[in-house]
């Protein structure tokens, strides 16, 4: 088994754009009739990435990405809290460009210096999600993998492992 890319935070946006256009490419040139393959393969390498990966080392999406945070989350964060809905949204969230709610700053309100999460049971659906590459049909956001890549050293190493497997 491969073993997991350690990778200087610092260094990660660059390195993962430097690699854009090849991992766009990558995943360009992948025919429809593979995607079956695809999903079986990338899943694969995700369990072995995250069977070797401690995200609370990192942390760094936690950090750095703001996700999208939608009314059955702010409901569960509220249980968490002991808030109502719309006192979660006032102290925590605002509504971006997009019209959704975010986080009103980063890091995260409810990330601790330890990295853990405080309402980590009734995290964002975005954040039990991410990053995204154990779900099916993954065609559908390699775009957003190839961009995950900048902040999530695992996405990194799970790129770099299926250009490897997958030819």
């Amino acid at each position: 088994m491969d073993m997991p890319l350690k990778t200087d935070l610092d260094l990660l946006p660059e390195k993962a754009q430097n690699a854009e256009k090849e991992n766009k490419a990558f995943f360009k040139s992948i025919k429809k009739s593979r995607f079956r393959e695809l999903d079986d393969t990338i899943h694969a390498i995700h369990e072995e990435v995250f069977e070797a990966t401690d995200c609370l080392e990192c942390g760094n999406c936690c950090r750095s990405l703001g996700p999208r945070i939608i009314d059955k989350d702010i409901e569960r964060m509220g249980k968490n809290l002991r808030m109502k809905p719309t006192e979660v949204i006032e102290k925590y969230l605002r509504v971006d460009e997009d019209g959704d709610y975010v986080f009103q700053s980063m890091p995260c309100p409810f990330l601790g210096e330890d990295n853990y999460c405080f309402i980590y049971e009734d995290r964002p659906k975005a954040c039990r999600e991410y990053p995204h590459t154990n779900r099916r049909k993954f065609f559908q956001i390699s775009s957003l993998t190839v961009m995950n890549a900048r902040t999530c050293p695992a996405v990194y190493d799970i790129i770099d492992r299926l250009k490897k497997r997958f030819t």
